[in-house]
């Protein structure tokens, strides 16, 4: 999978890589040339006596050091930004598939894994690509070109380099295939790290109320003890290589500077040609040292590579028709025809066999005991999942005919947590409709009786809301969540339990609004509380995935044993009757 994204992500940019392997072989094969040209400093000048030739020759030097420099300078510049700009187009298009899922592929993955896979895996790879720029690249043109530079300055050492390289080699590849599980497991408990804190920062007023804070304590800890046990075990292998590259290179430091002195006393050999020698030799080391290092990052960007792939990989269960159907004059009609839906690997379905209608410019209650189905149920209308069975049509048509956004264009979905976004007031009304002008905001907050409390603001629309909305109370995010979907001006709304939070006559208020003032539109009501539904047009009753009553809260009352149980559970005898 990393070599699959790699190319990937990289082919755009062959010009910025042709660009890093000119610069990197011009640094390397200046590099390359120094220690040739200090051998002739020592042989000609500093034996010979001749501080010409070593001014001459010294110039020369500092010149190709220069040019080293320079190039280097610019070969790294043009890897961070070939690193930089694979990691902006991995995590965009990552973000756009993730956006794309349905309510199924996100809870598969789990809102914490996708955050660390677009973070922190993301940036091993990245990573991986700007040290490969930078240090990948030159390694094998050093060691290559210093064997070859090495074996013209002495044929006799060169058994040196066979014995060396390979050692290395081996000792550098037992550490490696070691830190790959270790690396492997250490992505996963970053995971339930990011987990658990996300938990806590959203359940922090739970945490408080039943004083749960040393508990929770102690299960971050666990987490992050986890991470960091992994994480040693990892360090340690890395820690173990680095001084088995050193003692390598100095072990072969010795051995020439030992044989070499033998030549240069019996051979003849010249004691410039011997240190240029051992310079190419810790040029050689040095390149395998600086792929080491490589092959250090390689496993942890793998398994990182994997899991960014697995995701890109995954096909939403929710698809946009290769024909969309042409969208009919909008209406609001929606009818269930025998829909089933059931989770994947799941033994039973969750809905069986669902058959109603809702008509335009009504309103459709559903209730049922916890875990009855509902949420599914609204899930299904506004696709956020399909059906596994059966048909639901909008206006006449399967929804899965038609193009998303034109479906979700008709349908204003208030969910069961309403959920807003840092920004202001304003900037949250205007996720329904961006055109909306300061008239319609408040006309929507009219409708959802929050007008009252945002004129009581200091800055009104223009009041900060955080983060989820943590900032406002239930009732008032509520509000403003139904206030958003009003501004959108849908034909069919969708309440998921969206009344919980209101008292009764607040409740009562904002139903009546809604008749009053969008009697032509459709209107779709799951809620708890007898209350909120007994003067809906129609009322559905949900038992196990199942219908078990449909009419009017009267005959209900009279027919369904389901539905009565939950209004006498409710309602004074006398209003039950």
């Amino acid at each position: 999978m990393l070599g699959r994204l790699l190319v990937r992500y990289l082919s755009p940019a062959w010009l910025l890589i042709t660009a890093v392997v000119v610069f990197q072989l011009a640094q390397s094969i200046a590099s390359l040339m120094l220690p040739t040209l200090n051998a002739d400093i020592i042989d000609n000048g500093v034996v010979t006596g001749d501080i010409d030739y070593i001014w001459r020759t010294g110039g020369v030097m500092l010149a190709v050091s220069l040019v080293q420099v320079i190039c280097s300078i610019v070969a790294v510049y043009f890897g961070s930004r070939l690193a930089m700009g694979m990691g902006r187009d991995m995590r965009s298009d990552f973000f756009h598939r993730v956006v794309a899922f349905s309510q199924r592929e996100v809870g598969q993955f789990g809102a914490a894994s996708l955050i660390t896979r677009n973070t922190n895996d993301v940036q091993q790879v990245q990573m991986l690509v700007q040290m490969s720029a930078t240090v990948m690249v030159s390694a094998p043109m050093l060691a290559i070109g210093g064997v070859i530079m090495a074996v013209r300055q002495d044929v006799g050492l060169s058994w040196l380099m066979a014995v060396a390289v390979p050692v290395l080699l081996l000792i550098v590849s037992l550490i490696v295939v070691r830190m790959v599980p270790a690396f492997s497991q250490m992505q996963a408990r970053i995971d339930r790290v990011n987990q658990i804190m996300r938990e806590q920062l959203t359940g922090i007023r739970v945490v408080r109320a039943f004083v749960r804070e040393d508990q929770e304590r102690a299960r971050f800890a666990g987490a992050s003890g986890d991470v960091m046990e992994t994480a040693l075990r990892a360090g340690n292998l890395m820690a173990l290589m680095f001084p088995a590259v050193m003692l390598v290179m100095n072990l072969s430091s010795v051995a020439v500077i030992w044989f070499g002195a033998f030549q240069v006393q019996d051979e003849g050999v010249q004691i410039g040609t011997l240190f240029a020698f051992l310079n190419y030799l810790m040029q050689i080391l040095m390149g395998v040292m600086m792929a080491t290092f490589m092959f250090v990052m390689i496993p942890r960007a793998t398994v990182c590579a994997d899991r960014i792939g697995e995701v890109l990989q995954t096909e939403p269960s929710v698809e946009a028709p290769a024909d969309p159907v042409a969208p009919p004059v909008p209406v609001g009609k929606v009818q269930f025809d025998g829909v089933d839906f059931a989770y994947p690997g799941a033994e039973d379905a969750v809905l069986h066999d669902l058959r109603f209608s809702v008509e335009a410019g009504t309103t459709t209650a559903i209730i049922g005991s916890t875990g009855s189905g509902k949420t599914t149920l609204i899930g299904l209308i506004a696709r956020l999942f399909d059906a596994t069975g059966g048909a639901l049509r909008v206006d006449g048509v399967d929804v899965r005919d038609y193009d998303p956004d034109e479906l979700w264009r008709r349908i204003g979905l208030v969910p069961q947590r309403a959920f807003l976004f840092s920004g202001s007031i304003a900037s949250n009304l205007r996720y329904g409709a961006a055109e909306a002008t300061d008239a319609d905001l408040w006309e929507a907050l009219e409708i959802a009786q929050a007008a009252d409390f945002v004129r009581s603001l200091p800055e009104q629309l223009a009041a900060p809301i955080a983060q989820g909305g943590t900032n406002v109370s239930g009732g008032q995010r509520q509000r403003l969540a139904i206030a958003r979907a009003l501004v959108k001006r849908p034909e069919i709304y969708v309440f998921d339990d969206s009344f919980s939070a209101l008292d009764l006559s607040t409740d009562a208020a904002l139903r009546r609004a809604l008749e009053t003032s969008l009697p032509d539109s459709t209107r779709v009501i799951v809620a708890q509380r007898v209350s909120t539904i007994r003067h809906a047009d129609q009322i559905v009753v949900l038992d196990h995935g199942r219908i078990v009553g449909l009419g009017p809260h009267d005959d209900l009352v009279e027919t369904c044993p389901t539905y009565r149980e939950i209004v006498e559970s409710q309602l004074a005898a006398e209003e039950a009757a």
